[in-house]
């Protein structure tokens, strides 16, 4: 999932955000992240079922 990226790398990476935010705003900041992530999958699956009504209504002609 991250690349190349290993525990020590990943633990440095956790120790600046701990460093810049401050312990006090980390969970602020995964609930922020997490709900910029879900809107983004609803604004998806939206997008989705839009687009299957829409097939609904104006079938095309296959092409062979």
């Amino acid at each position: 999932m991250f690349g190349s990226l290993g525990l020590p790398e990943l633990l440095v990476i956790f120790a600046i955000i701990l460093v810049v935010f401050g312990a006090a705003k980390l969970p602020q900041l995964g609930r922020g992240l997490g709900e910029g992530i879900s809107n983004f999958r609803a604004g998806l699956r939206a997008q989705d079922e839009k687009k299957q009504i829409e097939e609904k209504k104006n079938p095309t002609a296959p092409t062979a």
